[in-house]
């Protein structure tokens, strides 16, 4: 279905909090699962945060660098996913929403080399055979270096920014370079500041895709693992991300056909150029 890369930038804007809300909230027809990566380059949130320890650091994106060397990628990778099916208030089928956690120390990036283009290729696979959604969390910096081609093989690359003066001069020179590798780049924008979608798209020259409210009580369940509050699935947070994941389905269906389109004509010009 879409392989939906999240990208951030100084300041933290909110990227893996955002990822957790539309992995919680994404609609899921029966058999389908929606898959949340976290490969930021300078380490995950997740364990420590919604998930308080409670798995230790048995799993995750530092075991697979084993596997993509001994050829054993595809059946390491299911083994290293945690079932959040039950978190958010959530009540379907187990299994359904799972993640990846990230790694817990920046240092553990180097290993990583051969895991970057073993998780692009999966993903696609995903994808492709078994109609499965992916968000990939890249945090700060992981749309760029070796981890880039994560974000160069999504069918969407999306900026996580909040709509106010520090974030937008922050995000500017992310987006462009994020425009200049992978192009179509999109905007999901926390609503924390002054500045319409309007002024937004007119600064950073993209598009907005998609709004989240500032809710600090209802990130932190999701970014701290605080209590939830009651109806935590019907809070405004929760229900825009709802909204907000058919918009970035959109955004991906868009932007493939475009690629796909962009690739014939290539594949047209070589073949009328032999």
């Amino acid at each position: 279905m879409a392989v939906i890369a999240l990208a951030g930038c100084t300041g933290a804007p909110g990227v893996t909090t955002s990822a957790l809300a539309l992995l919680l909230s994404w609609p899921l027809e029966p058999g389908r699962k929606m898959i949340l990566a976290e490969c930021d380059p300078d380490g995950g949130a997740v364990l420590h945060g919604l998930l308080q320890s409670t798995l230790g650091e048995r799993y995750g994106l530092r075991n697979l660098s084993v596997a993509a060397r001994t050829g054993r990628f595809g059946d390491a990778f299911w083994r290293q996913l945690i079932d959040l099916s039950g978190e958010g208030g959530q009540r379907e089928s187990p299994r359904d929403r799972l993640l990846l956690p990230g790694i817990t120390d920046p240092a553990q990036a180097a290993s990583l080399g051969s895991v970057w283009k073993g998780l692009a290729s999966v993903f696609r696979g995903i994808e492709t055979d078994h109609g499965h959604d992916v968000l990939i969390d890249l945090g700060r910096s992981g749309a760029f270096g070796l981890s880039g081609v994560l974000a160069e093989q999504a069918d969407a690359v999306v900026v996580v920014v909040r709509n106010t003066l520090r974030s937008l001069q922050a995000a500017q020179s992310r987006v462009m370079a994020l425009e200049e590798r992978v192009g179509d780049v999109g905007l999901l924008v926390i609503d924390e500041g002054p500045y319409p979608a309007g002024e937004i798209q007119r600064v950073l020259q993209v598009p907005v895709v998609a709004t989240l409210p500032y809710a600090p009580g209802d990130a932190r369940v999701l970014s701290d693992g605080a209590e939830q509050p009651r109806r935590f699935t019907r809070s405004p947070l929760m229900k825009a991300a709802r909204t907000s994941s058919a918009l970035l389905v959109q955004r991906a269906a868009v932007r493939r056909s475009r690629l796909g389109q962009r690739r014939a004509f290539a594949a047209g010009e070589a073949n009328r150029g032999r």
